[in-house]
């Protein structure tokens, strides 16, 4: 049996062109025209908002800057700390405080300077700057009897460095003591005074024991360089004086001395002296060194440099001196030079050794 399969035939499909789609009721470009203008209308308004947003920051920046009002700033010096932090709050201002010494005892505690001045106009909040003061270094009179008179001094001197001196040393008086040379016996005010202000300090000062009755040493004879070197312990005050030798004389030796050798003297006491010029070679000067010093209370130490033409130095002697007139005797190169120095200091001016001719006898 003969199968016949025959499939259906397909209608004939129009073409695209022969298609008539049926009109719609809304116009695609004007829904198209529609969203644009949305859009514009959501863009104006987000840049409203930032701009809004932008105009708020600026105001409160601005805003903040101004900051509070303006005061005058008070005059706190001379009050207590407690008094002048009342009045700065008084005016919304901030303290910013410093602490030094000053030289009055009674302004403890007190504002002594402040910054800026009275009266200038600032923005409340604002810091000033207060030094309060912390007292004096010392409120009272220290003890200084049985101390050392220059030790007492720079210990002063020290104490008010850097600001007016509430305690000076005005009067010294100074007495024969069994105490050693400068020793402070007593003291007005005594220690423990109450420090108000500018005080003067009178001290009672030793001068050592009473001086006794010495013999004139026996310098007759000797070479001036012999009695340079017993000056230091001999006790009394040698005033030079230098001659040329006469025929029966030897040259460079003592030939008188006033007192006489063996006389009775107080010790301290002058004894004039001449030598006879030393002979010497070239390029070498003999003479006498001579200086007026101030009369000192006690003796103090004094001493005779020499600066030879090579620039080195060399001490002639030491010893201890009352004052007034200061002699030594030298045999040198010329062309050195004499330092004289009182209590390590020098006294000036220095001097040239040059030669001359010794007085004739």
């Amino acid at each position: 049996m003969k199968l016949n399969f025959r499939l259906p035939r397909l209608p004939k499909l129009p073409k695209l062109s022969e298609i008539h789609l049926p009109s719609l009721p809304l116009d695609l470009r004007k829904i198209e025209s529609f969203d644009r203008e949305h859009y514009r209308i959501m863009a104006y308004g987000f840049g409203a908002v930032i701009l809004l947003m932008i105009v708020a920051g600026v105001s409160a920046f601005l805003i903040s800057l101004r900051g509070q009002e303006q005061t005058m700033v008070p005059d706190v010096r001379g009050m207590e700390l407690s008094q002048a932090l009342v009045k700065m709050q008084d005016k919304e201002l901030y303290p910013r405080l410093t602490l030094r010494f000053t030289d009055n005892p009674l302004d403890r505690g007190n504002i002594v300077d402040q910054s800026p001045a009275p009266g200038t106009i600032v923005k409340a909040g604002r810091r000033i700057a207060l030094t309060v003061s912390r007292g004096a270094v010392t409120d009272k009179v220290e003890n200084f009897v049985g101390e050392e008179l220059n030790t007492a001094t720079v210990h002063i001197q020290t104490m008010f460095a850097g600001q007016r001196p509430l305690l000076t040393i005005k009067d010294t008086i100074y007495i024969f003591d069994k105490a050693p040379v400068n020793t402070i016996l007593e003291q007005k005010p005594t220690a423990g005074t109450p420090l108000s202000g500018p005080t003067d300090l009178q001290l009672v000062v030793s001068r050592g024991p009473e001086k006794a009755q010495i013999k004139v040493p026996d310098l007759m004879g000797l070479g001036w360089s012999d009695v340079v070197a017993q000056l230091p312990t001999d006790q009394v005050v040698v005033d030079f004086t230098m001659r040329a030798a006469a025929k029966a004389e030897r040259a460079g030796v003592v030939v008188s001395e006033s007192p006489a050798a063996g006389s009775m003297v107080q010790a301290g006491s002058r004894v004039a002296v001449t030598l006879t010029a030393p002979s010497v070679t070239a390029g070498n000067v003999a003479g006498v060194f001579s200086r007026s010093l101030p009369a000192y209370p006690v003796p103090l130490t004094v001493s005779l440099e020499w600066i030879a033409p090579s620039g080195d130095i060399t001490t002639l002697l030491t010893l201890s001196h009352p004052g007034g007139s200061f002699t030594a005797p030298y045999l040198l190169a010329e062309g050195s030079v004499l330092v004289l120095k009182v209590e390590g200091r020098e006294v000036p001016p220095r001097e040239t050794v040059v030669a001359s001719q010794p007085k004739a006898p």
